[in-house]
């Protein structure tokens, strides 16, 4: 099967979609409970990724990737900011069959002082994402940018971290 085609014999539905149906079940009811090693997206509570905070976290960030295996990515405006393209997402709903509104979350690192420090994600030739950058990424930010996408136009989706954004403050 390939990334949006569905032979005749798969009966399920979209992988990508229903990983980020059940990251938004597990953002909707995040409660404290006790944590529980995990390594797969679908693990409950949200919290059970490894965090860069202490508090509780209320969003599970992810990354959706296409059939070559390059990262989607979505630009975002932040006063400030000269970088403006993230390959990380927040899921705010799910809706029509598969179809998602994504925030685009603001990929950074945070200094002794404790301050978020943006990170520049596009590569030197400005055309593509710089892969090394990514690995830097430690901290998120929320943006006020999200996008609406067809979730049965990725092939992978790879959970990153439970993080408290604020979001439901």
């Amino acid at each position: 099967m390939g990334c949006g085609k569905h032979r005749d014999d798969f009966h399920g539905g979209n992988c990508v979609c229903e990983v980020v149906r059940a990251i938004l079940d597990i953002q909707n009811a995040a409660v404290e409970e006790e944590c529980q090693p995990c390594t797969s997206c679908f693990n409950e509570p949200l919290g059970n990724l490894v965090s860069p905070t202490k508090t509780t976290p209320d969003t599970r960030v992810f990354v959706l990737k296409a059939a070559d295996g390059s990262p989607f990515h979505a630009f975002f405006h932040e006063e400030g900011i000269s970088s403006c393209v993230s390959i990380y997402f927040r899921v705010e709903d799910v809706f029509d069959n598969c179809c998602a509104t994504l925030r685009v979350l603001i990929p950074g690192t945070t200094d002794s002082a404790g301050h978020f420090m943006p990170i520049n994600l596009v590569g030197g030739d400005k055309c593509c994402i710089n892969l090394s950058k990514v690995c830097e990424v430690t901290d998120f930010e929320a943006s006020d940018d999200c996008v609406t996408v067809d979730l049965s136009c990725f092939c992978a989706i790879q959970c990153i971290a439970d993080v408290d954004l604020g979001i439901c403050d």
